[in-house]
């Protein structure tokens, strides 16, 4: 049979037998077309490849087994002759392709299949809290994470800042932080959507710096959308996971109210509140998660355990008083900005901060959501939860302040 060989642009026309190997139709075709021996050829004929050679460990070449012809029967070669297409690639480049690692900032296919289905399941989890915290609650929850992935902030091979893969990372640890997930499912909350905001080209943002303060957060239509500012201003980095929280938290209480009055400084106040006895109540059921406390991988350990408090073994009341504390700190320093004094929700953060010891039964400690009690001798009163008579009581101020004015 006439064989037409093409292979780079040049073509060779050669005479074979019809019952020609695979072998020996490489051996052919490499003589014919001059081509090096240390080039892997594979011939391709209608689509189809019927010879190919494989490198070896040893250098060498293996050729398909030749049991049976180049061209089976059935195998329909024109009068004109067999038009071969001749594939080559040389050892050196095979050599250079398997030593070299795969990227691993880009998904496989099954990985991408995975975390659609993950999101689609609205199952966003986390192993940063270790297997028996880490996810989200089943009703009150961050129904969608979106990380930013657009690349014009530098996210390349040859960048510092971390890739999307990483923010998309920490936005689940985020959701998933056990006292997070107790501040949503104890105030019924579900936020449709928690993203990380452009750390260049948020139009907010800019707007803020214009008028000389900064963005670190917004909240769109009373929870549909949080939007938090995960990266450092030189992009190297994230910010530290405790302001990451507090901003949250702080996006979470505008979900009720929108400006920085008396009203919301005590829901964002006892909200932190809560957020820091979650930890705490986790420290003293005795969890460690990879022999970490969830308040040392929250960071906020100094605000549970003072220096001061030095290695005496603390109880309830101590914890609570050092969270107060710190709390109230905290806010002296955020609510100065809006020229508001801080004793004005003090007394309110505190208040709540009791009854919410006490409605934390010992049992619970750790992880349960707490036994309400009730303290009062009105049995109205004692059927509310501790944030509701703290919101009820931010309220009469409000009034009687609005009253006095």
């Amino acid at each position: 049979m006439n064989i037409k060989f093409s292979y780079k642009g040049r073509s060779e026309q050669v005479t074979a037998p019809d019952e020609i190997t695979p072998s020996a139709l490489l051996a052919l075709a490499h003589a014919s077309l001059q081509i090096d021996d240390d080039v892997v050829l594979k011939l391709i004929f209608k689509g189809k490849t019927i010879a190919a050679q494989e490198k070896l460990p040893s250098n060498g070449f293996a050729a398909d087994e030749d049991s049976a012809p180049a061209f089976p029967e059935g195998f329909k070669i024109p009068n004109s002759g067999a038009k071969i297409i001749v594939m080559g690639t040389r050892t050196s480049g095979i050599d250079t392709l398997n030593s070299m690692r795969s990227d691993p900032l880009m998904r496989g296919f099954d990985e991408e299949k995975l975390t659609t289905s993950k999101a689609n399941n609205n199952g966003t989890t986390s192993t940063f809290w270790g297997p028996q915290l880490g996810t989200q609650h089943t009703k009150y929850k961050f129904c969608r994470l979106e990380e930013c992935k657009d690349a014009s902030f530098g996210t390349r091979p040859t960048s510092t800042t971390p890739h999307a893969f990483e923010a998309r990372r920490l936005l689940e640890q985020l959701a998933t932080d056990p006292g997070v997930v107790q501040v949503l499912t104890s105030r019924e909350l579900v936020v449709g959507c928690l993203g990380e905001m452009d750390p260049i080209d948020d139009r907010l943002m800019q707007k803020k710096k214009q008028e000389g303060a900064c963005l670190l957060g917004y909240n769109t239509n009373h929870g549909l959308r949080i939007d938090i500012k995960l990266r450092t201003d030189d992009l190297s980095g994230f910010r530290p996971f405790n302001e990451l929280a507090s901003t949250l938290i702080h996006e979470l209480s505008h979900n009720w109210v929108l400006e920085h009055d008396v009203l919301f400084w005590t829901n964002y106040g006892q909200m932190r509140v809560e957020y820091l006895w979650k930890h705490a109540c986790l420290m003293l059921g005795g969890l460690f998660v990879n022999g970490k406390r969830t308040a040392t991988l929250a960071g906020v350990m100094d605000m549970i355990i003072l220096p001061s408090d030095g290695r005496n073994t603390l109880n309830k009341e101590k914890l609570m008083n050092n969270i107060c504390e710190s709390v109230i700190k905290e806010l002296a320093g955020e609510m100065a900005q809006h020229h508001l004094p801080v004793q004005m929700v003090a007394s309110a953060v505190i208040g709540f901060g009791n009854d919410l010891m006490l409605e934390t039964n010992d049992d619970s400690l750790g992880f349960g959501q707490g036994q309400r009690l009730g303290s009062s001798s009105n049995d109205e009163i004692s059927k509310l939860s501790a944030r509701e008579r703290a919101l009820a009581a931010a309220e009469k101020r409000a009034r009687e302040a609005k009253e006095e004015k």
